[in-house]
């Protein structure tokens, strides 16, 4: 997931680092005869977006919309997933067209870090499933009542498709991996436009979240002194930490590529799921559709186009934003310390600060911070990856001066925007309300009579009259008046109004009465909800139905309904949006941060802890210690994004951020133990749900289910999810119990020994792989150490020059065979993808060269920097925006006596990769990682070393081996 909101922010900030893809597709050409042949994209031929080396997909981008897509029918069963991730797939390589290299890299089994974050997706994933198949169920019974021809009545219901199975270890990936692998060869072996292609794959036996594989890949390469410093790399993904990533390569030709996710391609009114009329996504149960429609629809699906992000764009806004030129700073520096301020507003590691949004331009916030304080700290906050603490504490220092009045502003800002929203929501009520009468809102006026006047005519309003009360006013039904009404316990809350279709809020209000429906309780402060799940689906219009005068009590004033219509009426929260147990649903603010913490409001601390943390709210120690994990967990995530994972067992372990304030006295080292991975089945059994068991072995179904396991704790049936001020669930906290890495290793060891063959080869780590065409240069290499020579070799160092630039060391792969068959994976009618005579293609193990120093944030000797794209106008712009937005009362500010720079001074810092300011002579006060038997030392600052099983190479560059 990533950043949410960042990829957004930058591109509205920085609008010149996005750019539309130029893409070509098949063609279909008539034969003549009735048929057509599909003449495919020649990726050898010029590249319209220019050219790229190596590509980088980030695989579970790809995997997730292609087997579950949100915007479309699901497909049928395994081999179409397959096929659709084939077809994803190559629409990438034929857009990009890499000339040397392609890497494919899924996630394999995460850090622990990570852990916490895919068990909270999981569980929720698991609970909103288990809601919507109960939801069609329903909806499936209910049209079988009601007798409705030609929907569903002869169909049955089919299973959803779990989502959780793409998680390292599930049959599912087993299958992936399989059939990846069957793909590359297939395209290599009849595609001669691959012929030249080397192709890296890394599935999900091998350990590490795939794009971090992926920027292992990145260094190990750098790291080789032969490293051409002008590559041009492509990176394919979803999620937005993918930027800084990028970034923290210090390599300038760096790309991201995407799906522009601003493009609408929904008709108005249209849900963007089911894009089915009468709801929006957030309400959308995703119903099957009958049959003819699915068909209709998946023949009119729209690709989403791509976009670039250029990361080298992206450094020059940022060498402005930050005054580089202007201070005489280190570009590469000052890139690490931004990307340790954005760390703040949110990552898939720790929570974000609550006094941080970069909706409200927190990140810009925080530059501001740092740019009046550069000087006072003495030098940069961050060096190759590691913070020095206790300048990071004059920037969080500067923040805690800054954050009661950023939550006071967020609260004014709140009410204005909500004040705004209800009196447009109330004049659209009223304009619907005039025109359903006839007039305009202009020219009706009511009677005493309770009519409705326009000119000379008169209308009698029979609602008005049938529900006016004895002793009442009758202004009270004007809906003119309506928004004056007081909130009553009998009817909808002013705040309500804009949970509810426009109609029913106002007939509500009109009534001033209740359902009568049993199941359907009215809160004290007049807020409707129900038990019921079912969604609003019917139209306003069909939901108000027709009063009749048996319908009246005229003793009470209230009003029966039909069943059908008292269900559609009632203000229900959907699925997306609902409530955790403990929060209101009336008003937006009355949630549990904001509700009940009242941020805004003096004593926010000792509310914020005592609510969230169960702690006396005077306790400042365990502030303290709150605070000093979360220093751990930033330190972790930096080392984590510039050099690798620095621990597998660390975690950060509260589920919320301390505040600004807590940050006290926090220098010192940080030291993280390396640790190992854990298992697949080990990971599976500390992130998936007891729904989800069947990705499991049924071995361990037990542990999960039977209340005498020793480890049911970690499978709640139900759990809370805090809404923590947001407005849907999946931005809130999900409440999960911590999982005891010992005592699920120890029940977990007790079922081993009953695992079948297959089982335990789809728990064992495995390898990466290389994979090129017989007609590649490296082929004759490789045959003749691998077999030509007497006994052969079992490894060899790849030679650059013969490998297209590619270092690191293979082996021979035992399932590969010269002039073997390929076979397809699946059994399938398809007859795109089958069985071929020759496998013209290669399978060797691949490993990349371990670092022998820690990742210098540098530039290469020899790099040459694209020519700027900012122009004066530009600058300017960024500097008056800057000039406006975020706060100085952070720090010392300064003047800077520098005039100002020209255009190939700001871009000066980006031609060199010297270390000028602040780099030199500073005694650096960071994190360690204990472990390693090698350390890299520079400038009289520490390093961190990261070592494991290691094997020299024949030319002494030392290689990594599989875990």
């Amino acid at each position: 997931m990533g950043v949410p909101a960042l990829f957004r922010w930058l591109s509205q900030k920085y609008p010149k680092i996005v750019s539309p893809v130029i893409e070509h597709f098949p063609v279909e050409v008539d034969n003549g005869d009735g048929t057509t042949t599909t003449v495919p994209v020649d990726i050898g031929r010029p590249n319209p977006n220019g050219e790229q080396d190596n590509l980088y997909l980030d695989m579970n981008s790809i995997i997730h919309p292609c087997s579950h897509p949100e915007d479309g029918p699901a497909p049928a069963n395994e081999e179409e997933m397959m096929i659709a991730i084939f077809e994803y797939t190559e629409r990438i390589v034929n857009a990009v067209r890499p000339r040397k290299l392609l890497m494919m890299a899924i996630d394999g089994v995460a850090p622990r870090a990570k852990m916490n974050q895919q068990r909270s997706r999981r569980f929720r994933s698991a609970q909103e499933a288990a809601e919507m198949e109960q939801a069609v169920a329903e909806d499936n019974a209910l049209r079988t009542a009601q007798d409705r021809e030609g929907e569903g009545e002869s169909e049955e219901h089919k299973q959803m498709w779990d989502s959780n199975a793409i998680t390292p270890g599930t049959p599912f990936m087993d299958t992936l991996a399989t059939s990846l692998r069957y793909w590359v060869r297939f395209k290599l072996s009849t595609d001669a436009s691959w012929q030249r292609l080397k192709v890296i794959v890394s599935d999900a036996t091998v350990p590490g979240e795939g794009e971090h594989k992926i920027m292992d890949f990145i260094r190990s390469q750098r790291s080789s002194p032969s490293h051409d410093p002008n590559t041009r790399h492509v990176l394919y993904g979803l999620d937005a930490d993918l930027i800084m990533l990028g970034l923290a390569t210090h390599e300038p030709h760096f790309r991201i590529l995407r799906e522009d996710l601003s493009t609408n391609d929904v008709k108005p009114g249209h849900c963007r799921k089911c894009n089915l009329p009468g709801h929006m996504a957030d309400q959308c149960r995703m119903v099957p559709l009958p049959k003819p429609a699915e068909k209709q629809m998946a023949g009119k699906t729209t690709l989403k186009p791509y976009v670039w992000l250029h990361v080298g764009i992206l450094r020059e806004y940022l060498a402005v934003g930050m005054n580089v030129a202007r201070l005489g700073l280190d570009l590469e520096r000052v890139l690490d310390d931004w990307m340790f301020m954005c760390l703040f507003v949110g990552n898939d590691f720790l929570p974000h600060l609550p006094s941080l949004e970069i909706r409200e331009n927190g990140i810009d916030t925080l530059i501001k911070i740092w740019i009046d304080n550069i000087k006072l700290m003495g030098g940069y906050v961050t060096f190759d990856g590691q913070i020095d603490l206790l300048r990071a504490q004059v920037v969080l220092e500067g923040l805690a001066k800054q954050e009661a009045t950023i939550f006071k502003s967020r609260r004014q800002t709140e009410l204005q925007r909500d004040a705004a929203a209800q009196r447009r929501a109330q004049a659209k009520e009223r304009r619907e309300f005039g025109m359903s009468s006839g007039f305009t809102q202009g020219a009706m006026a009511q009677s005493a009579s309770a009519g409705v006047r326009h000119g000379n005519d008169v209308a009698m309003d029979m609602n008005a009259m049938i529900l006016q009360m004895a002793g009442q006013p009758l202004t009270v039904y004007r809906p003119q008046y309506a928004q004056n009404l007081p909130s009553r316990g009998s009817g909808p809350s002013r705040n309500n109004l804009m949970d509810q279709p426009g109609a029913t809020a106002m007939h509500d209000v009109l009534r001033g009465g209740e359902f009568v429906e049993k199941n359907v309780k009215v809160k004290p402060e007049g807020t409707v909800f129900s038990e019921d799940r079912r969604s609003m689906w019917n139209s306003s219009a069909g939901v108000l139905g027709k009063r009749t005068w048996d319908s009246v009590d005229l003793t009470t004033g209230k009003v029966s309904y039909p069943p059908s219509v008292r269900d559609c009426g009632k203000s229900m929260p959907s699925m997306s949006s609902r409530s955790v147990p403990g929060s209101t649903n009336g008003d937006p603010h009355d949630l549990s941060l904001e509700g009940t913490v009242k941020l805004w409001e003096t004593g926010y601390e000792g509310r914020y802890y005592a609510q969230k943390f169960h702690v006396s709210s005077d306790d400042v120690l365990f502030r303290s210690r709150v605070a000093r994990a979360y220093v751990e967990g930033l330190s972790w995530i930096l080392l984590y994004y510039a050099q690798g994972c620095p621990s597998w067992t660390w975690y950060y372990p509260y589920h919320y951020a301390p505040f600004a304030t807590d940050f006290v006295n926090i220098g010192g080292a940080v030291s993280f133990d390396k640790g190992t991975p854990f298992r697949p089945y080990e990971l599976l059994m500390g992130v998936m749900p007891a729904r989800s068991n069947h990705t499991i072995p049924k071995v361990f179904h037990p542990l999960m289910t039977q209340k005498d396991s020793p480890i049911i704790g970690f499978y709640p049936e139900t759990f809370e999810t805090d809404l923590n001020g947001k407005k849907y669930a999946w931005q809130g906290v999900v409440l999960l119990p911590w999982i005891d890495e010992k005592r699920l290793l120890d029940a977990m060891e007790t079922k081993y020994h009953l695992l079948t063959a297959d089982e335990i080869r789809r728990n064992t780590f495995g390898h990466e792989d290389l994979m090129f065409s017989i007609c590649h240069p490296l082929y004759e290499e490789m045959m003749k150490t691998f077999f030509h020579l007497k006994g052969g070799k079992l490894q060899m160092v790849l030679d650059p020059k013969v490998s297209g630039d590619l270092h690191g060391l293979i082996s021979r792969s035992e399932p590969y065979k010269p002039d073997s068959r390929l076979e397809y994976p699946l059994l399938t009618t398809h007859k795109k993808f089958a069985a071929a005579e020759f496998n013209d293609s290669v399978t060797v193990r691949f490993v990349m060269p371990e670092l022998k120093a820690v990742h210098r944030s540098m530039l290469l000797p020899g790099v040459v920097c694209d020519t700027p794209v900012l122009q004066n106008e530009d600058v300017h712009g960024i500097r008056g925006g800057a000039s406006r937005v975020g706060r100085s009362q952070g720090g010392n500010g300064f003047i800077p006596s520098s005039a100002r720079p020209s255009a190939e001074q700001r871009n000066s810092t980006a031609r060199n990769g010297s270390d000028r300011a602040y780099g030199n002579n500073n005694n650096y006060r960071g994190s360690t990682v204990r472990g390693g038997s090698n350390r890299a030392s520079g400038d009289k600052n520490r390093g961190s070393t990261y070592n494991g099983a290691r094997s020299r190479g024949e030319n002494g560059l030392v290689y990594r081996r599989p875990f």
